[in-house]
């Protein structure tokens, strides 16, 4: 049993201790953090923005040309792989451009969570009653005012849930940044065994922080519930 212990300690020690290795579980934590974030308000402006877009196309029949241009965003970022999109904005898009790898993944993460929100956002517009809408024009609202100060308010609150799961499922999809370089949470403990030749505490500690982050950000979201349960419109 001792050496048992024995051997868990010396392999903890050389896997993070050693020559400061913890510190690159820090720096994949901070650029983890950093593009999850980003990425989450880089969606939802252009969730919101794609999703009153469709609307406003099913309610009016104007904006042809940009409903077009939304509903082919959303059909081409569901229908490919979040590492392809990286790839292509990577290696394609910004081939020739000296610009910040954190930078390429905020802004490909951000567009490939945009289409989601987007649809999210706009089953919770379409789950509101479209009498809340004529209630607004008859007082003389204009539909961005009608929108902003009736339906989105409401719409929020039927589509946290769903926008809580797709904000935790981003912050996991950020591992996969790895593939142009970026030194997030899974990139950290895969540089960590490359030099130790060791994955077990680098991967059962990167793991053990996305589930406590993922946890905190599903109380979270619970929170905002709970307190959006308790408004009434």
């Amino acid at each position: 049993m001792s050496e048992y212990f024995s051997w868990i300690k010396d392999t903890f020690y050389y896997s993070l201790i050693y020559d400061d290795r913890y510190k690159y579980i820090f720096i994949g934590l901070k650029n983890t953090i950093l593009i999850a974030l980003f990425a989450v308000i880089l969606g939802v402006v252009i969730g919101i923005l794609v999703a009153l877009i469709r609307n406003y196309y099913d309610n009016n029949k104007k904006l042809i040309i940009l409903n077009f241009i939304s509903k082919s965003y959303v059909n081409i970022i569901r229908g490919t792989p979040v590492i392809l999109q990286l790839m292509i904005i990577y290696y394609v898009i910004f081939k020739s451009v000296d610009i910040n790898i954190l930078f390429v993944g905020i802004i490909a993460f951000g567009i490939n969570s945009g289409a989601y929100v987007s649809e999210i956002i706009r089953a919770g517009i379409n789950s509101i009653d479209k009498g809340q809408m004529e209630a607004g024009y008859s007082l003389g609202l204009k539909y961005g005012q009608v929108m902003r100060f009736i339906v989105l308010p409401q719409a929020i609150r039927n589509i946290l849930p769903a926008l809580g799961n797709e904000f935790i499922t981003l912050l996991k999809e950020t591992s996969v940044g790895a593939y142009i370089g970026i030194i997030e949470l899974t990139k950290a403990s895969d540089i960590i065994a490359s030099r130790t030749y060791d994955y077990f505490f680098p991967l059962i500690i990167i793991a053990i922080i996305y589930l406590i982050m993922t946890l905190g950000l599903t109380k979270l979201v619970n929170l905002l519930e709970r307190k959006l349960d308790n408004v009434n419109y």
